[in-house]
């Protein structure tokens, strides 16, 4: 039999793949190493001989397929290309062209079928894979491109300007020669594009500015897109100076933030890559670039007084999203004043502008979340030609390339939220009515100071138009000290400025400060924490026999509680939630089912069914949960439409909140599911209940002794 296996073109699927892989391999290690009998562990022997030739085979694939999973995020975006392109004949790729531009891309599976690049969309073209060419009268690109030297080759792939200019400051015979170079040679609209002063400047002293910056562009070895790994650097041909490659995972390369836009053209002596500008020298660190631009005073006084400076100076590679002087003027005063005097707070803000790695732009195709050097997560992005931060384009200058990065100008500072007081964590829109209301009742102080806060914000839909403002219980959403959610523990006591005691309840996907649910995930400011929280909260009163005394809704329920011996359980130090049924609803009870509750045991069992043995607050109801209650039969609670159901009957008020426990308002007498069967319904339902009673009777009619004789036998 054959054998055949081929990586899938999305990465995500080769896994799987490879699970198989690894899970075989044990198979045919021990087939190498037994002709006569083949064990494999877990399975019995296998009492057959194989052909060694077919063996080897199999072990030689298994090998190859590993080798083909090391190839570089480049190749394998080109094995897809192939595969997408394999239709329309040999060696032919697909590739996306940005609409309106000239711009192609040699992209993933996951730009294949979103069919965009940053945010454009694309149309699919189909073109030979670098190294082919196509053939009149045949399908596809049979024919490889002839082999010549890198002279020839420049012209053979269309970059007709760099070989002009190669002939021009007398590079050619160099290139024409013997030897093994690499050369990195900027696409015709990449010379184009230069300013014209520049250009100006080369071409008019060709026998050393041009060579010069040629010679930049070649390395004296052979290096395939396999070999740019990322983060290396290579020495040019110009004064040994560093060339910056870097190869990112969505299978884009660059050099010195240029992007290879055709790669690996073989030639006799060398290879030859295309990419999209042209690069120059560079010397300098990302402090040195800080240092020498005068539009960034503010931030080079920043980075002094935040003791940053060296981390930028060493070799470790880092990308500065550099705020401009204009940037820090966008700010509020006394914000800036507060975040520069306060020496953490400073390093978290620089440290918030400081990506871990090197990223050019031209390496961005879609939107990312990179975490910072601060430890917050940043999206960035990219909208047509533009880089995005965080969903804005605020990056005005891009690409400044240093020996241990790249620096982009941003016109707006980036404050994290490690840097804020509870005051601006509070203005997102979301809880900014909430942030009203704690001005309004003079607690600014509290949200704006160094004092260790944890303040309960609810969202801007918990407030009701013209509701008062009460001092004492926005008090009461400020706990004492700064916590963290993912730190709270259910039965955790959380005290307030009020003076007041909040419970923590815990439950499968939700945690709750009383009545009252966190909705989103905690800001983490400088000195406070903000959590956002679905409710305004509500504070116990007393007992939920007190809670029940006190409304004159559940005057009947109270009489009923107290009929059936419940009052001193339900003033206990416990923990309950009470269904409770208002007056309306006992009077609409049946004189049948009154009856019935004159018993005294049935009426406390009926009560107790109203009653669940945990606190089940409604935020925590996020899908059905069948509550224990005291009756012994379970109640199915659940959430439908924004309203709380109990056995499918809506609740007309929740989480009235008690000391030991919370209290739901309900319209109607809970009952426990009675199991109802027709069997007459069902003739063979009735034959088959006939048996078993059969059966059941056989049974008994075994004498008590053999019965006995049974029981000692097991």
């Amino acid at each position: 039999f054959e054998v055949s296996f081929r990586l899938h073109p999305c990465p995500f699927l080769r896994p799987f793949q490879l699970l198989f892989l690894f899970n075989t391999a044990p198979v045919f290690i021990t087939l190498l190493c037994s002709r006569r009998l083949y064990r494999v562990r877990n399975l019995q022997t296998l009492p057959f001989k194989m052909n060694p030739f077919l063996v080897c085979s199999l072990a030689i694939a298994f090998l190859v397929t590993l080798a083909r999973t090391a190839r570089s995020p480049y190749r394998q975006v080109m094995d897809h290309s192939r595969v997408r392109g394999k239709q329309h004949g040999p060696n032919v790729c697909a590739v996306q062209k940005l609409i309106g531009s000239n711009k192609k891309y040699y992209t993933n599976c996951k730009q294949w079928y979103q069919r965009k690049i940053c945010g454009k969309t694309t149309v699919i073209s189909y073109e030979c894979c670098p190294g082919y060419e196509r053939v009149p009268g045949e399908k596809g690109c049979p024919a490889a491109l002839p082999l010549a030297n890198i002279y020839e080759t420049l012209g053979v792939v269309g970059a007709t300007t760099t070989q002009l200019y190669s002939d021009r400051a007398i590079l050619k015979p160099e290139i024409e020669g013997p030897g093994s170079f690499t050369i990195f040679a900027p696409s015709n609209e990449a010379w184009a594009a230069l300013p014209s002063e520049i250009l100006d400047a080369l071409v008019s002293n060709v026998n050393i500015e041009l060579l010069n910056a040629l010679h930049y562009h070649m390395v004296d070895q052979r290096l395939l897109t396999d070999d740019l790994k990322h983060g290396i650097t290579v020495p040019s041909m110009y004064q040994d100076l560093d060339i910056h490659i870097h190869h990112y995972p969505n299978g884009i390369v660059t050099v010195n933030c240029a992007r290879l836009i055709k790669a690996d053209h073989h030639a006799i002596n060398g290879v030859v890559h295309i990419i999209d500008k042209v690069i120059t020298a560079v010397t300098n660190n990302i402090q040195q670039v800080v240092e020498i631009e005068d539009d960034l005073e503010t931030l080079r006084t920043a980075l002094a007084a935040s003791g940053l400076s060296t981390l930028l100076e060493g070799e470790e590679e880092y990308t500065l999203l550099a705020p401009t002087n204009e940037a820090f003027q966008k700010v509020p005063e006394a914000t800036l004043k507060r975040i520069l005097g306060d020496p953490e707070a400073l390093k978290d803000l620089i440290s918030h502008h400081i990506l871990r790695n090197a990223q050019c732009s031209e390496a961005i195709i879609s939107g990312a979340s990179i975490e910072t050097l601060e430890g917050s997560p940043l999206e960035v992005g990219c909208s047509g030609n533009n880089l995005t931060l965080n969903g804005r384009a605020i990056i005005s200058k891009k690409d400044v390339l240093a020996t241990n990065g790249v620096v982009h100008y941003i016109d707006e500072l980036l404050i994290p939220d490690a840097a804020k007081t509870v005051f601006e964590l509070s203005t997102a829109s979301e809880v900014s009515t909430a942030l009203e209301r704690f001005r309004e009742a003079g607690l600014s102080s509290h949200l704006v100071g160094k004092e260790r806060v944890t303040v309960l914000a609810p969202l801007n839909n918990a407030f009701k138009a013209g509701t008062p403002v009460d001092r004492e219980l926005f008090r009461n959403h400020i706990v004492k000290d700064q916590l963290s959610s993912k730190y709270l523990y259910h039965g955790q006591i959380l005290e307030t400025m009020g003076g007041k005691k909040l419970r923590v309840f815990v439950y499968r996907n939700t945690l709750c400060i009383e009545n009252t649910c966190i909705a989103a995930h905690d800001k983490k400011g400088r000195f406070g924490t903000l959590f956002v929280m679905d409710k305004i909260l509500t504070l116990p009163t007393g007992t939920v026999m007190d809670v029940l005394k006190a409304d004159n809704r559940f005057s009947m329920l109270v009489a009923v509680i107290q009929n059936a011996g419940l009052t001193e359980m339900l003033n206990r130090n416990a923990s309950f939630t009470i269904f409770a049924p208002t007056n309306e609803a006992l009077r609409a009870m049946p004189q049948e089912k009154r009856n019935k509750l004159m018993d005294a045991k049935e009426l406390a069992n009926a009560v107790k069914y109203h009653i669940g043995d945990e606190i089940l607050v409604s935020g925590a109801v996020t899908s059905l949960i069948r509550l224990k209650s005291l009756q012994g039969e379970k109640l199915d609670i659940s959430h439908r439409n924004n309203t709380l159901n109990v056995n499918k009957n809506p609740v007309a008020q929740a989480d009235i909140m008690a000391t030991n426990g919370v209290v739901h308002v309900v319209n109607t007498i809970l009952e426990p599911p009675v199991i109802r069967f027709n069997l007459s319904s069902d003739p063979a339902v009735l034959r088959e209940a006939a048996a078993y009673s059969k059966i059941y009777q056989r049974y008994f009619q075994v004498p008590q002794e053999l019965r006995g004789l049974r029981r000692q036998k097991h």
